[in-house]
């Protein structure tokens, strides 16, 4: 030890790993995972690995703290912790150094966490395997290690269990897991991706409080270059399992030299980054007022013609053209016609708890509009009541109080074929793709459901469509034949945004749709969105936390907290002269965001 130590004194990396290779073995022969991964980390430092998914980042993780699949293994080089080569080393030297020291906070904490045992179990477990509490002291440095991760309370939460915890109060039993024993590195993979910007930014200071306080090296895998730039003081970039450059973290991201880092960058989503769309995107045109997106007021004139609604649609399988015939929404509003598709008016939702005297009210008195053509997106923090909102407009869970009009028509009145009519063109886009597709049929069949539910067009006609569908979306032919779990993640949102417009909606309601992806496919399915809203004149509601990317691909924004709208404007109103709090709060947590990164 005394040698590792003048090692480490002399400048000795803590952790360094040499011309490390990663190799699975596959029904169809060995695949390349790692090839020739050369780092170094130093004591106290954090170093940031970033890249695509399948780029090698999260495998060169598992590699060092030996926790490969059963197929995988380190087919050559050496990963030397402290002096001390981790290549081949037994499963009982490997069990002694996970968690004591080496620590390891994974992405998903609900399928990481035991759902079955208390977290202070959990903690308990980790505190004894390594000899670092007994029996009898063990509850109060569970205690001390909860609270040391910032939750409130540690005493009472201790004694929960993880569906009890927000997303945000998991992830930092994760960490309060990965630190227990106050390891000498910290993997952190992925740690805050599916939390939204205020949680990410507590949970990140709370992480960088603790690891500098205990000088803590920290291995941060992540596709958020913004998050990269700002946490880490080098940066590592992997593709095709290879690093193809790496140096001091702004340096990286601001003066990009390879080509596939300079594509990263320019991938990256960011609040100051052009928007998606500038040709149609307009701030103050002359005699051209940008349209105020709360709702239109109330018609005076006749109903709409229910006769004429409650037709069967018709048995079409083209595309619906674009609704702009008397002009495109710019020039109705010059004309002071503003052609909304929806109109959202004084929506509420509140939900009975049982066994207690006050009600929960998810959604209280919202109110919006959504022009024809564009798209309005609805940001907030988890648990604000975006999805809510979302869920009502698709008429899955009813209002409370209030009103949507779709076309005109209040949603809350629509049964029989007239529901039939509405559910048609309106159409979701999840988050999940994987979940949100039937693992059990092929692409062709998931794709075509929806024709053949509502009996759209004959067979030959359908298997045309689906064929035009899958160009639209930039996917081959060939994948008509696969299966869900066959396609990457990119593809398979492709495949559920193929499905959305099976049926030619008028509106498209999409929740989170690209949280899950890489910055590559994140770019890539937002750019799809937005040729396909040219191209046949969709509207969508765009419901996400990630305000960069809203930035992107939104014309109006409407902010949510605690179920109420905060504030709602145009996208460039919002994101350079935000006027309430909670938005310019929202605005300054997104990691790496007073960064000058290239675009």
């Amino acid at each position: 030890m005394a040698r590792t130590t003048e090692r480490l004194a002399a400048g000795a990396p803590l952790l360094q790993v040499r011309d490390v290779a990663v190799e699975f073995q596959t029904i169809d022969g060995p695949v390349h995972a790692v090839e020739g991964v050369d780092l170094d980390i130093a004591a106290g430092e954090t170093l940031a690995i970033v890249g695509e998914s399948g780029s090698g980042k999260s495998t060169t993780a598992m590699a060092v703290i030996g926790l490969l699949p059963g197929n995988g293994r380190v087919t050559r080089g050496s990963i030397m912790l402290e002096g001390e080569d981790l290549v081949g080393a037994s499963e009982s030297v490997m069990r002694s150094i996970r968690g004591r020291s080496i620590g390891l906070v994974p992405q998903d904490p609900m399928s990481n966490l035991n759902p079955v045992a208390k977290i202070g179990t959990q903690i308990a477990e980790t505190l004894l395997a390594h000899g670092l509490a007994t029996r009898k002291d063990v509850d109060r440095k569970v205690v001390e290690t909860l609270a040391a991760a910032g939750l409130p309370n540690a005493e009472d939460r201790a004694k929960q269990y993880p569906h009890e915890f927000s997303g945000g109060m998991r992830q930092r039993a994760l960490i309060a897991i990965g630190l227990a024993c106050d390891p000498k590195l910290l993997i952190a993979d992925e740690p805050t991706s599916a939390l939204d910007v205020t949680v990410q930014k507590t949970i990140l200071d709370q992480l960088g409080r603790m690891t500098q306080e205990r000088g803590t090296s920290v291995m941060l895998i992540t596709h958020d270059l913004g998050l990269a730039a700002e946490r880490a003081s080098r940066v590592v970039v992997m593709n095709r399992g290879r690093i193809v450059e790496q140096g001091p973290a702004r340096q990286i991201l601001e003066d990009p030299q390879h080509a596939y880092t300079q594509a990263l960058v320019r991938a990256a989503p960011s609040v100051a980054a052009v928007r998606l769309r500038p040709e149609v995107f307009r701030t103050a045109a002359p005699g051209i007022p940008v349209p105020d997106i709360s709702p239109a007021p109330e018609r005076t004139d006749s109903a709409t013609d229910v006769a004429a609604t409650d037709a069967a649609p018709a048995a079409t399988t083209e595309p619906r053209a674009a609704k702009h015939e008397g002009g495109t929404p710019a020039e109705a509003e010059a004309t002071g016609e503003a052609d909304y598709i929806v109109e959202v008016e004084g929506l509420t939702k509140i939900y009975p708890i049982r066994g207690q005297k006050e009600d929960f009210t998810a959604v209280k008195d919202v109110s919006f509009a959504i022009p024809r053509g564009e798209t309005v997106a609805i940001v907030g923090e988890s648990g604000s009541g975006k999805t809510t909102t979302a869920r009502m407009l698709l008429k899955v869970i009813e209002p409370t109080a209030g009103a949507i009009r779709f076309d005109g028509q209040d949603v809350a009145t629509l049964k029989g074929r007239q529901l039939r009519e509405f559910r048609q063109r309106v159409q979701p886009i999840f988050q999940d793709p994987y979940s949100s597709l039937n693992p059990m049929f092929s692409i062709e069949r998931i794709i075509s459901e929806p024709l053949e539910f509502y009996k759209r067009g004959s067979a030959k006609e359908r298997a045309a469509r689906v064929r035009q569908l899958l160009d639209d979306v930039a996917l081959p032919e060939a994948m008509l034949r696969r299966y869900p779990s066959e396609l990457s993640g990119g593809q398979r949102q492709r495949v559920a945004i193929a499905r959305a417009l099976a049926l030619s909606p008028d509106l498209i309601v999409c929740d989170e749709p690209v949280s899950a992806l890489d910055v590559l496919v994140q770019d890539q399915v937002l750019t799809l969105l937005r040729d396909l809203q040219r191209e046949y004149g969709l509207s969508y509601l765009f419901i996400s936390h990630d305000l960069a990317v809203v930035r992107l691909i939104s014309d109006y924004v409407c902010v949510m907290k605690d179920g109420q709208l905060a504030e709602a404007a145009s996208s460039e109103e919002i994101f350079t002269n935000a006027r309430d709090p909670y938005t310019r709060r929202l605005l300054s947590s997104i990691p790496g965001n007073e960064l000058d990164i290239a675009v």
